[in-house]
């Protein structure tokens, strides 16, 4: 693998003498832009998938001290507790449309944990996926029933995240480690490899993985006695949704990664609009931490019995405390001669 010298790269915002009121004109629009899009994020995004994912990791922790374990809930307590550290990675965009200030070294650093996260909650939703298709399909191999025990797999997904985030913190560049530069969760002056190998261990494998799970569940034909596909789907919609949310995001923010090293690879900053962009897909990627943790409370069964539990009683309760007694008055007795 080849070094290579990224000290020529730099933000198109931060970098370009603007010459022209056209030129300035768009960096403050994309500035404005981004800006209201970070507020946005953080006032809606942010306090709702904070209080889903909290509530989510209350309700599994009761139901496991009441032994109502099952595979599923253990892969998506798993899910939840990934996605409440991006959600936790996310407040670096507080700062945009200015950049966070570290150095080379503490921004791989940075970029490690950011990708830990990324990558675990991406392999472990794949797990979730496959234990979901082997509930109506019965294993019959070593391998299938391998996965049926959820702490195999997340020490099996554990463990590939750790190489793969390793692997892109050495893709960052390990040159000029004491320099000073902005930083982003996916650093500017990482190495072209490190998007690329990004976008195929991060969206391009667990794609199709997530493709050959949906063409399994929907062309082989089941077992006499598994429930039918429309009821399948039915006992665990959240799965599904997700799915969909986390591949209609997580494409964007892929597409906008392999940009940037398209621009790299040309020795191009590119523009404001392109940081512009990229800051986006950065924030849609988050946004899709935050909706996956309120598609699990709203729509996965013991998450859901729990929150009617709550609201049953909150109505319950209310019209109780609402409830005002009016002592009845004592009759009064008249006294006097006929």
């Amino acid at each position: 693998m080849t070094s290579h010298n990224m000290t020529w790269i730099s933000y198109p915002s931060k970098s370009q003498s603007f010459n022209s009121p056209e030129e300035i004109e768009a960096v403050i629009t994309s500035q404005n832009i981004i800006s209201r899009v970070m507020h946005c994020y953080i006032a809606l995004f942010v306090p709702t998938g904070l209080i889903a994912g909290i509530c989510i990791l209350i309700i599994f922790i009761k139901n496991h001290l009441q032994k109502k374990r099952a595979s599923l809930d253990l892969l998506l307590l798993h899910f939840t507790i990934s996605n409440i550290i991006m959600i936790f990675f996310s407040f670096t965009v507080i700062t945009r449309p200015d950049y966070l200030k570290a150095t080379h070294l503490a921004c791989s650093l940075l970029s490690f944990f950011f990708n830990f996260g990324y990558f675990n909650s991406q392999y472990i939703f794949i797990m979730t996926l496959l234990t979901l298709l082997l509930e109506r399909f019965p294993p019959s191999t070593a391998l299938c029933k391998a996965t049926q025990r959820p702490i195999l797999c997340v020490g099996l997904v554990l463990t590939c995240t750790f190489c793969l985030s390793l692997t892109e913190a050495v893709l960052v560049g390990t040159d000029n480690y004491h320099l000073e530069a902005p930083c982003q969760l996916d650093p500017l002056f990482a190495w072209p490899e490190y998007e690329i190998v990004k976008f195929i261990f991060g969206f391009g494998i667990p794609s199709l993985l997530q493709i050959l799970c949906f063409t399994v569940l929907c062309a082989k034909e089941a077992p006499a006695e598994a429930p039918s596909l429309q009821q399948h789907i039915r006992t665990s919609p959240a799965v599904y949704a997700i799915s969909a949310t986390m591949f209609i995001c997580r494409l964007f923010y892929n597409v906008m990664i392999l940009f940037r090293t398209a621009l790299k690879l040309h020795t191009s900053i590119g523009t404001t609009k392109n940081e512009l962009v990229m800051n986006i897909a950065e924030i849609v990627l988050f946004c899709e931490s935050c909706a996956s943790l309120v598609v699990i409370l709203c729509f996965h069964k013991p998450c859901k019995d729990e929150v009617l539990k709550v609201i049953q009683r909150c109505r319950r309760k209310t019209p109780a405390n609402n409830h005002l007694e009016i002592p009845e008055a004592a009759p009064a007795h008249l006294s006097g001669s006929q």
